[in-house]
């Protein structure tokens, strides 16, 4: 029984807030929750440990890490791709020896049924003429009241892995040699890293020193790691498509637009809404 006929009112019309009510409490139907400033990460934090970063690395997607969270990210999946990989090849292994062995017992089976039919009188095996269970892969004869024991029960098949290490916000693949430094200009050079921390606007444009934040687009470049507006990259380094601070020149792919947090806007284009799918009662 809902809210709404708890409170008998003559009202007619289920509202909105009753019915965001009910389905909190009935346990059905998709919740949505919008994201808080607390749950948002700055445009300069790592990805992985979502802190302020001290040695930035981007990829080429702009997803922004820490140098040391990223290699022992890489060093991770690595050494499980390799494990993945040996139990995959002990299991075909174990699959190709079972189809031998099943070759082999139909063989066998062949042979014995022929050798039966020649000879009607012979045993068959029991003392009360029912075959002997064959025993299961693993040398032990099977139970039936088991589902994982039975003889139709198998392990379960395992996928060939994948052989790279894919990026964990993007999902492509991500090698070392694709990590760029970032260098952000501080917006106050002389203070430490503390009293960098504690400012608002920490960073500025290395060209313009106009300030960043998750409002601001900006990208990186490759060649000096420097990071810029995409203000300024629109209105001064596409017309000559060179490094303002090394002079190398520079191409497309050189410049990384830097992937940044949301913020409280809806016309950022960064979605901030969770989203819980859950069973849906019709009527």
């Amino acid at each position: 029984m809902t809210r709404h006929g708890k409170n008998c009112t003559a009202g007619a019309v289920y509202t909105y807030h009753e019915k965001k009510k009910d389905t909190a409490a009935s346990g059905y139907g998709t919740q949505r929750v919008r994201v808080g400033r607390d749950a948002v990460k700055d445009f300069d934090c790592c990805c992985l440990s979502l802190q302020p970063c001290r040695d930035p690395v981007v990829t080429p997607d702009g997803f922004l890490y820490e140098r040391e969270a990223i290699l022992g990210y890489l060093v991770h999946r690595k050494a499980e791709i390799a494990r993945e990989t040996k139990a995959y090849e002990r299991q075909r292994a174990q699959r190709r020896r079972e189809r031998e062995q099943r070759g082999r017992a139909g063989a066998e089976a062949a042979l014995r049924g022929f050798l039966e039919a020649e000879n009607p009188l012979g045993g068959r095996g029991g003392s009360d003429g029912t075959p002997d269970p064959a025993p299961g892969p693993s040398g032990t004869l099977p139970s039936f009241w088991i589902p994982s024991l039975t003889p139709e029960a198998g392990a379960e098949r395992l996928r060939k892995p994948e052989g790279g290490v894919r990026c964990p916000m993007s999902g492509r693949r991500l090698r070392l040699r694709d990590l760029v430094r970032v260098r952000f200009c501080p917006a106050e050079p002389g203070l430490s890293r503390g009293e960098l921390l504690g400012r608002g606007q920490r960073y500025v444009c290395a060209v313009t020193r106009d300030a960043l934040s998750n409002a601001t687009p900006c990208a990186v470049l490759r060649p000096s790691g420097a990071v810029v507006t995409m203000d300024c990259v629109e209105r001064l380094i596409r017309k000559e498509m060179r490094d303002p601070l090394t002079g190398d020149p520079l191409t497309e792919a050189d410049i990384i637009v830097l992937q940044r947090g949301g913020t409280g806007f809806a016309g950022s284009g960064i979605c901030l809404e969770a989203k819980k799918s859950r069973p849906v009662m019709q009527a």
